[in-house]
């Protein structure tokens, strides 16, 4: 009764740690939808975002929130789209510049003077600030404008109009240069109108000045691409909001390059920036997981501004688990998963390791009774019961078992691949021809691709390890046991099997790589992971024989010999002579 109660309480508690470490959201390489949720407790919602900006004129970027908002049905998206809509009735010009009458009503943009009529509709009826810019009359009338201008940047922009040896662009005295003359007119009217980032200014007057200096434009010319680019697909108001936030030529480029490849995303890949207000950790989590990415985003919008800027914190990859999920709507679980999301919020590494522990602690717990649940050793294999030894082994099992339940618990543990990079054209009106960046490059580096081997390598060599040390501890244990030489080398012999255990899982390791491969080429399986399973088997085992099996037997062996002597010396009995 005694060893069936011990036996219960380990199991009993081995499988509450269990069931404690899985109810812990944290991971490896995902965040889950409850640690956004915490981190988006008393923030802007995406909905509330968008009224704040009606209320301050700039409807451009208020409608595409609403956009956004409807597609992903937010329960207030309603709310947000009728107030857009009496909005625009009292202000008919707010759909056409996204801001509140720039310069016709209150004269807060001071747009007026650059333009003396607003864009009328597009026939696709999508805003593009550019396509209005490049018309000749609102161009010469912006040029003309900006010529006065006091600001050093906007000067610096207007004489590379002189420049003859561009790359990118035609030269604005050439056919086809109004492409360029209106990135000008547009990146100037940002600057003049202050609405780029000091650190930004200061980046587009460096690139400015070198094309002027030495006649090198091909880092300004790339800057005035990326706005034209953006002011294709954004009206005025959604152009200013939108570039506000940059702090850099290096962002502006990863945005604009987004924004080309947005597509119908574009409302969210918008709304994802306004509400984290950090262009640079948008563009490097997209480009880091450029498959999942966009959704990852999208899906965190619903977790207000402090969920988003949470996600792109961890730079991990967005996960939900339907069974926590459900297991969270009743109770004790709730209270014990949003525990464990708070943790993993504001101290995400100390929420990672108190979930492997508590793992590592079930499967101690769970050997530990399978251990006091045997029955006690005979009297015949009382000589070969050594104390302590099964606290190592069940050490070794509880670091197998965390091993294997995270590595099928864990999800997204093989990385994406690399991105490659698009050409694109950007068509401009009346530009005469498609202006093509000339430097497109769809290279793969070889760190990205050998990122996507470390995981099974380095599950194969821990695996591999932990039967490296079970074989040590069991060869220490067999020294210790209370037998003779030759018993001990019989139950060498008897762990003929363990001692292999490496060969026969490199083996399988390598079977099933080529298994995975050949069903399914999304596993980052190949020859590499497939060999190395194989090879770490041969070198773990090859090291325990020959440095470890080997002198032991050696001893034995001498000892075993040296035996038989030693009783027939004191055994045999005198002979007697007789006469």
């Amino acid at each position: 009764m005694n060893r069936w109660a011990w036996f219960t309480i380990c199991v009993l508690l081995g499988f509450l740690l269990l069931i404690c470490g899985w109810l812990m959201p944290a991971h490896l390489r995902a965040v889950e939808p409850p640690v956004l949720q915490r981190a988006g407790q008393n923030s802007s919602s995406l909905t509330g975002r968008g009224l704040e900006l009606v209320h301050l004129g700039q409807f451009g970027a208020a409608e595409l929130l609403s956009r956004a908002a409807t597609r992903e049905k937010f329960p207030s998206a309603n709310e947000l789209a009728s107030a857009i809509d009496a909005t625009a009735k009292r202000y008919p010009s707010l759909k056409a510049w996204g801001v509140s009458d720039p310069g016709y009503r209150y004269n807060n943009f001071g747009l007026r003077s650059y333009f003396p009529k607003p864009p009328a509709p597009t026939e696709s009826g999508e805003p593009s600030f550019t396509d209005f810019v490049v018309r000749e009359q609102n161009r010469n009338k912006a040029l003309e404008v900006l010529r006065a201008s006091k600001n050093p940047v906007v000067q610096q922009l207007l004489q590379t109009r002189a420049l003859t040896n561009t790359t990118t662009f035609a030269p604005s005295q050439s056919p086809g240069g109004e492409a360029f003359d209106a990135a000008i007119v547009i990146t100037s009217l940002l600057v003049e109108q202050r609405h780029f980032p000091e650190t930004l200014s200061k980046d587009i007057n460096s690139a400015a000045a070198q094309a002027n200096r030495d006649r090198n434009s091909q880092q300004l010319e790339q800057i005035l691409l990326d706005v034209l680019s953006l002011g294709q697909r954004f009206n005025w108001g959604q152009l200013a909001a939108f570039v506000g936030k940059i702090d850099s030529a290096a962002t502006l480029h990863d945005q604009a390059d987004l924004v080309r490849g947005a597509g119908d995303q574009l409302p969210e890949l918008f709304s994802a920036v306004e509400l984290s207000g950090n262009p640079k950790a948008v563009a490097d989590y997209l480009k880091t997981f450029h498959e999942t990415g966009m959704k990852d985003l999208t899906a965190s919008l619903q977790y207000n501004a402090g969920g988003v800027r949470a996600l792109l914190q961890s730079n991990h990859r967005l996960y939900t688990s339907h069974t926590r999920q459900l297991a969270s709507e009743y109770e004790p679980f709730a209270s014990l998963v949003s525990l464990g999301a708070d943790y993993c919020w504001r101290m995400p590494e100390f929420a990672l390791i108190l979930k492997w522990v508590l793992y590592f602690g079930g499967g101690f717990m769970l050997a530990m009774g399978l251990h006091l649940g045997r029955p006690p050793a005979s009297e015949l294999e009382a000589p070969l019961q050594v104390r302590g030894f099964h606290l190592a082994r069940e050490t070794l099992f509880a670091l197998g078992f965390l091993l294997v339940v995270l590595f099928l618990s864990e999800p997204f543990l093989a990385p994406e691949g690399a991105a490659t990079a698009r050409p694109f054209r950007l068509r401009i009106p009346m530009s005469g021809s498609v202006i093509q960046p000339g430097n497109a490059s769809n290279k793969t580096s070889f760190m990205d691709d050998y990122k996507s081997k470390i995981i099974p390598m380095a599950l194969f060599f821990v695996l591999q390890g932990l039967l490296y040390i079970a074989s040590i501890v069991k060869l220490a244990e067999i020294r210790r046991q209370r037998v003779g030489p030759r018993v001990k080398l019989r139950l060498l012999e008897n762990e003929d099997h363990l001692f292999d255990a490496g060969l026969y899982l490199g083996f399988l390791g390598t079977i099933v790589a080529f298994i995975l491969s050949s069903v399914s080429m999304k596993h980052h399986f190949d020859l590499m992971v497939a060999y190395s399973s194989t090879s770490f088997g041969i070198l773990f085992v090859s090291v325990f024989k020959i440095f470890h099996l080997r002198p032991v037997r050696r001893k034995f062996v001498l000892e075993a010999e040296a035996e038989p002597v030693a009783v027939a010396t004191t055994t045999q009995a005198p002979s007697l002579a007789t006469p």
